[in-house]
């Protein structure tokens, strides 16, 4: 800190566990910033950003003060193989290759394990792990996408922890996943671009995957409740539209119903994910966007996508059972708690960003997911 003082008319430092955060006041003759400042930041061991953008005198300031902790990587890692496997697992179920088995893990524990080591034999290359690796890898990319601008900001931040689902139950074989943040977020640009980052980082993946995968689709001569269904062992599901699907479907297939491709399902997953969690309630990442935007009027915004999940509920049971979860997750609170630095505003060119990525949560919201 003492090289950065001579460039500062006023500064205050708040220790915190394990860092240390300054906002400072850059003098007039180095605002621009000069060329003296510029190499003084270079050598910052930490990271550094102008709070109200690039042509603003007031400067932030992060370091760490202590060591890293270190990381549960046996954890992590087995988590993320089991996940894997669960979706493997639901990829042989999606390709038509097992019939749904019967599981009963609690009444008869000793079938349940050969029933599923059976199951787990037949596993192999194929569209199933294509499906495997496709679906992993976009809730990967989303992960990274948190994670990548956590560490910008030096914020203290776990490794993703991957949740399996039992696969007999639940059609993708994952519950999907989530990272801790151990420190506090500072202000709202913090907030904004490491909630952001999750959502754009996995759509690239999932629409890249649900476009490749459409140019190997089948179109089927059916007409069902909509124009795209998937198998689930010997069952068949319709599934829903949002306004990206169904425009790159048109421009990719054409008219008609289409039998999706393993690689096309996990890129509806992962588009359907991303929607999900751009819903605008407390702790996902909508709500970290619209906080960052609007401030304390997320809560607002919260309340009434609430009201329209009840009312979209009438026409698919889902949105009760996804607003009973929000609830149940958020403790009853939909509105996001404050961060540190609550009446900073966001600065003008985060803006097109926050803007962004609501479009994004429109153009990926699928009123009827399942047909």
């Amino acid at each position: 800190m003492e090289n950065l003082t001579t460039f500062l008319s006023v500064w205050r430092t708040i220790t915190m566990a394990d860092r240390e955060y300054v906002e400072a006041v850059v003098l007039p003759e180095h605002s621009e910033p000069s060329p003296e400042l510029r190499q003084a930041l270079k050598e910052w061991p930490g990271a550094h950003y102008w709070a109200d953008g690039a042509d603003s005198a007031r400067l932030v300031l992060i370091k760490k003060t202590k060591p890293a902790q270190r990381e549960r990587w046996l954890l992590h890692l087995g988590l993320f193989a089991l996940s894997f496997l669960t979706v493997w697992m639901s990829g042989t179920l999606l390709a038509g290759l097992v019939s749904v088995p019967q599981v009963p893990l609690l009444r008869d524990p000793l079938t349940a394990f050969r029933v599923l080591s059976d199951w787990v034999q037949q596993l192999g290359p194929g569209v199933a792990l294509v499906f495997a690796i496709t679906l992993m890898g976009i809730l990967l990319a989303h992960e990274l996408g948190h994670y990548i601008a956590a560490i910008r900001y030096k914020i203290n931040t776990s490794l993703p922890y991957f949740l399996p689902a039992p696969p007999w139950y639940f059609f993708i074989g994952t519950f999907g996943a989530f990272m801790r943040l151990r420190s506090p977020v500072i202000d709202r640009r913090q907030l904004l671009d490491v909630g952001a980052a999750g959502p754009w980082f996995g759509f690239v993946v999932a629409i890249a995957a649900f476009a490749a995968g459409l140019s190997m689709s089948e179109v089927i001569p059916e007409t069902g409740a909509t124009q795209q269904v998937i198998l689930f062992g010997d069952f068949r599901f319709y599934l829903g539209d949002a306004m990206i699907t169904a425009w790159l479907r048109e421009m990719i297939v054409g008219e008609g119903t289409v039998m999706l491709h393993p690689l096309a399902q996990a890129g509806w997953v992962g588009i359907l994910v991303t929607a999900l969690n751009l819903m605008p309630f407390g702790q996902f990442d909508g709500g970290h966007v619209v906080y960052a935007l609007v401030g304390n009027l997320q809560g607002l915004v919260g309340a009434v996508m609430l009201v329209l999940l009840v009312y979209l509920g009438f026409d698919f049971w889902f949105w009760w059972a996804w607003a009973g979860f929000i609830l149940v997750v958020s403790g009853g609170r939909i509105s996001h708690p404050p961060v540190m630095e609550h009446k900073r505003p966001l600065p003008r060119n985060r803006r097109p960003l926050g803007l962004a990525t609501i479009v994004l949560f429109a153009v990926t919201f699928m009123r009827v997911p399942f047909g």
